[in-house]
C-alpha cells in the first residue's frame, strides 16, 4: 500500500474502525493505551499520512496557524516564522502569515476580515500588533484562539508571552554605567510602539536610579535610516556622548557605521549596544553587544500552547521568556 494508504488500510489491518483511527490521529483519550499502540504502529508500517482536507472533515478545523504581525524586521521576522513553522509542522499545521496595519483600530477590523477569509484555526498575535488596544478582546469575540507575545502584560488573549523589555533595557544602562560612561545617549524606537517605550522606560529609570540623566536623546523607526539620522544628530552633540543605546540591532548598527564615517573608533571612543540579540550582531565589526531575545524559542512555545488550547479546553496563562544581554566588541569602558 505505501504511499497509497487510506485510514480504511489502517482500519482494516489494525482491526479497528475508522472512528477509533480518527481518534488516534486526533489524540483523543478516548482511545485505550494497548489499541492506540497497535493503530500507531500500523500507520508506521502502511506509511500512511492524512491530508489536512480529510483531517478537517473529520474535526471540523483547517489545520491552519496564522501569525499576525506589522514587522518590518526580516531578521526578527524570519526567525519568528522559523520557530512557529518548526512546532505546527510537528503538530500537522500549516502556516498563514498576515501583515496588517497598526493605526488606531483599522488593524482590528484587517485581523477580524483576516481570521474569517483564512479559517485559520488560531492566531500568534507578534508585537506591535498585540498592543493595539481591544485586538485580543475582539479575537476571543469571534470565536479565535490567540497567543500573543508582548514586551509586557496585556489582557485580551487566551494566552501571551511576556519578554521583559524592560528591564532588559536597564541591564543595558548599567552596563554602560558600570563600564564607567555618564554621557550616555539612547536612540529610540517608533513613538506609539509598546516595546519602544517599555525599553526607553527601563533605560532611563536605571539612570535616574545611578543619578544620571541622558547625555542626548534621537527617536528611530527601528530601521537603518532612520537609525543612522539619528546617530548622526547625537555624535554631532558638543560634548559628544560616549555611549548610545539603540532599541533594536538594526538601529545599533547604523550607529557603528555613523560612527565609523567621522573616524570615531568603537569601542574605544564609543560604547554601542542593541537590542534583539539578532543574526546581524554577530555579522558585524566589531561585533555588537545586544539585548539577545530567544525569538525562535518563543515562536515554538507561543505555537505549542496555541495549538494546545485549540486542541483541548483552553485557559489563561501568561509565560515569560528571559532575555540576557550578551557582551560583543561594540561596549567597553569609557575613554579617559
Amino acid at each position: 500500500m505505501g504511499k497509497g494508504a487510506t485510514i480504511t488500510d489502517v482500519a482494516d489491518a489494525a482491526g479497528v474502525s475508522i472512528r477509533t483511527v480518527s481518534r488516534v490521529l486526533n489524540r483523543s483519550t478516548k482511545v485505550n493505551a494497548e489499541t492506540r499502540e497497535r493503530i500507531e504502529a500500523t500507520i508506521a508500517r502502511l506509511g500512511f499520512s492524512p491530508s489536512a482536507r480529510a483531517r478537517g472533515l473529520a474535526t471540523g478545523r483547517s489545520y491552519l496557524i496564522g501569525i499576525i504581525h506589522n514587522d518590518r524586521n526580516a531578521l526578527v521576522l524570519d526567525t519568528i516564522q522559523r520557530g512557529v513553522v518548526a512546532e505546527a509542522t510537528a503538530r500537522g499545521y500549516e502556516l498563514v502569515v498576515h501583515p496588517t496595519p497598526t493605526g488606531d483600530d483599522g488593524s482590528v477590523a484587517d485581523v477580524l476580515d483576516f481570521v474569517g477569509r483564512s479559517r485559520v484555526d488560531g492566531v500568534v498575535v507578534m508585537p506591535p500588533v498585540s498592543g493595539v488596544a481591544g485586538i485580543g478582546d475582539a479575537l476571543a469575540a469571534a470565536g479565535v484562539p490567540a497567543v500573543a507575545l508582548s514586551a509586557a502584560p496585556i489582557g485580551g488573549f487566551a494566552a501571551l508571552l511576556v519578554s521583559n523589555e524592560r528591564e532588559a533595557a536597564a541591564e543595558v544602562a548599567r552596563h554602560f554605567i558600570g563600564h564607567g560612561h555618564s554621557r550616555i545617549a539612547i536612540i529610540n524606537g517608533p513613538r506609539g510602539v509598546f516595546s519602544a517605550s517599555e525599553r526607553r522606560a527601563g533605560f532611563i529609570a536605571a539612570l535616574k536610579a545611578a543619578k544620571l540623566s541622558l547625555a542626548g536623546e534621537a527617536e528611530g523607526d527601528y530601521d537603518f535610516e532612520s537609525g543612522y539620522a539619528a546617530a548622526e544628530k547625537l555624535l554631532a552633540l558638543d560634548p559628544r556622548p560616549t555611549a548610545i543605546f539603540a532599541a533594536n540591532d538594526i538601529m545599533a548598527a547604523a550607529v557603528v557605521k555613523a560612527a565609523a564615517a567621522r573616524a570615531i573608533a568603537v569601542p574605544g571612543q564609543l560604547s554601542v549596544v542593541g537590542f534583539d540579540g539578532s543574526m546581524l550582531a554577530r555579522m558585524l565589526t566589531p561585533s555588537l553587544t545586544s539585548v539577545h531575545r530567544p525569538l525562535g524559542d518563543m515562536a515554538e512555545l507561543a505555537t505549542r500552547r496555541l495549538i494546545d488550547i485549540v486542541e483541548s479546553e483552553p485557559n489563561t496563562v501568561e509565560l515569560v521568556a528571559e532575555l540576557r544581554l550578551i557582551e560583543g566588541g561594540s561596549s567597553g569602558p569609557a575613554p579617559a
